[in-house]
């Protein structure tokens, strides 16, 4: 496979074990095939790895970076390790979108291990110390940190990204440990059903302990964060990712419940459900089967959208059934429009909810 390549750069990786990653399978068994696969002629093998000897040091996610690491070594082939800090870039993912979710926190900045203290990269760093390597800048068997010089906490990293996002100083709120066992709890139940996100327990573990780097031993003069921030300035865009991403789960859990309600409701109180289908002027027969495959529908998609793989699906099918629910309601009782619970009413802003939640439902 790799017999005209003369250099290979990975920067594969996987956070935690879900339906859409295998951690071993990412972090280990790939470069291990990839490494035998390696052409004798390959003149580097540059490894983006990661700091595996510090903290959360048994977790999967570091503990195959290590095994993949000293495969590497062991393998007789050419390579540069580079091990970069917290990444920041233009763009944001996992812990670096949450830095931001954090900073556009409104009134107050919530915090649970404020003061871990975390070392940073820019990406333009990193893709500099990958050109090196591949240029021969750096030696063949160098194994390097990237992280600049600078430490802060993570208390201070999140006032760095307010300022850079525009926004003013805010009172930092100190969440107590329980609170982030919760939430990694509930992140990892929805990394179950395909969910990445960066509150999962193995993330946690690292902020507790701290992110960092070995400056000194790259010998390489690093961008400090608020100069790497500085080279993308924040734009309104910015802001509305970070004023989103947090609102994004709650979202989705919204649209979840609401449909799942609706249907188990509608089940519960069935007589009540058809009764309502017979005064539009349906059979009892048409009300009773009506009932049943609308109350099945809501459950089916309030279950679908928490799924992540289901979700983008599910979200059509929302638009698509309360859109024929307004449609068979505008015939069948158009005086439901004026009833003034709104039963008609209510339903667009839940499309536009859903809408909205197809529209950022993407992570990259």
């Amino acid at each position: 496979m790799l017999k005209e390549i003369d250099a290979v750069v990975n920067c594969a990786g996987a956070l935690q074990d879900g339906p859409r990653d295998n951690v071993a399978a990412v972090q280990f068994d790939a470069m291990s095939a990839l490494y035998g696969a390696a052409a004798p002629s390959l003149r580097i093998f540059v490894q983006v790895s990661a700091r595996t000897d510090d903290v959360a040091t048994d977790t999967p996610f570091f503990a195959t970076k290590r095994r993949a690491d000293a495969a590497l070594r062991a393998s007789g082939l050419p390579f540069a390790i580079l091990r970069p800090a917290v990444v920041i870039g233009r763009t944001a993912h996992g812990g670096s979108a949450l830095l931001r979710a954090l900073a556009a926190f409104p009134v107050i900045t919530p915090l649970v291990f404020g003061q871990s203290r975390m070392q940073f990269v820019s990406l333009d760093d990193v893709t500099d110390a990958v050109f090196d390597a591949l240029s021969g800048d750096i030696a063949p068997g160098s194994d390097i940190d990237l992280a600049s010089d600078q430490t802060l906490s993570l208390a201070e990293a999140v006032a760095v990204h307010r300022r850079w996002l525009g926004l003013t100083e805010t009172r930092t709120v100190r969440l107590p440990g329980l609170f982030a066992r919760l939430t990694a709890h509930i992140a990892d139940l929805l990394g179950r059903l395909g969910w990445r996100s960066p509150l999962r327990s193995t993330a946690l573990e690292v902020a507790a302990g701290g992110i960092s780097g070995h400056a000194r031993d790259s010998g390489r003069r690093l961008l400090t964060l608020a100069a790497a921030l500085d080279l993308y300035p924040a734009g309104v865009q910015d802001l509305w990712f970070a004023r989103l991403y947090l609102l994004k789960p709650a979202m989705f859990a919204t649209l979840s419940l609401f449909w799942l309600l609706s249907g188990i409701i509608a089940l519960l109180r069935f007589d009540v459900s058809a009764a309502h289908l017979v005064s539009a002027g349906a059979t009892p027969t048409l009300a009773a089967i009506a009932t049943v495959g609308t109350s099945l529908a809501d459950i089916a998609l309030g279950m679908g959208v928490a799924i992540r793989r289901h979700a983008r699906a599910a979200l059509i099918g929302m638009v698509t059934v309360s859109l024929g629910y307004l449609a068979a309601a505008t015939v069948l009782a158009p005086s439901l429009w004026a009833d003034p619970l709104g039963p008609l009413v209510k339903v667009l802003p839940s499309i536009a909810l859903t809408l909205a939640a197809l529209a950022i439902l993407e992570e990259r």
